[in-house]
């Protein structure tokens, strides 16, 4: 799959998501697409979880544990984590939405209306422990001009 047939196959899930979460779509492709390899990663294929968010107590659903590099003590290491599986990508978009709303950690992500703004915000807010998090997202919005979508009400899927 191509970046753009991932942006088209997801653009108009990721505006919906924003207009009925507040999560701009520009953030939420190019948030999946650096987690899962513009849709090509071992956790995509396998558990339809493009954003890398983990299984925690809070997830009562189907898991699949993958090695992961997490940033720790100032080094990279690898280490296994359990991951949300999904039946389907729209699935993993709609909980992802629903995973920022639910997280009080993530509050003052909703004060931001950029995809921008929300790669700080989350980045603020511990999701990655990638120093580099928001500066990495925020390369994928403007290298594919993904704001372009967080103004339109329709899209393709």
């Amino acid at each position: 799959m191509t970046p753009q047939e991932f942006i088209d196959k997801l653009k108009s899930a990721a505006q919906e998501c924003h207009r009925k979460h507040g999560v701009p779509a520009s953030f939420t492709l190019a948030q999946g697409a650096l987690e899962s390899g513009w849709g090509k990663s071992q956790l995509a294929n396998s558990g339809c979880n493009l954003f890398g968010v983990k299984a925690d107590a809070s997830w009562h659903g189907a898991v699949t544990v993958i090695q992961t590099r997490e940033w720790f003590k100032g080094q990279w290491v690898v280490v296994p984590a359990k991951w949300r599986c999904y039946q389907n990508w729209l699935e993993c978009l709609e909980d992802h939405a629903e995973f920022f709303k639910s997280n009080p950690r993530y509050k003052a992500c909703f004060k931001e209306t950029t995809g921008e703004g929300w790669a700080h915000a989350v980045a603020s807010a511990g999701y990655a422990t990638d120093p580099d998090y928001a500066a990495k997202v925020i390369a994928v919005i403007h290298s594919h001009n993904l704001s372009q979508y967080d103004n339109q009400t329709e899209g393709g899927v």
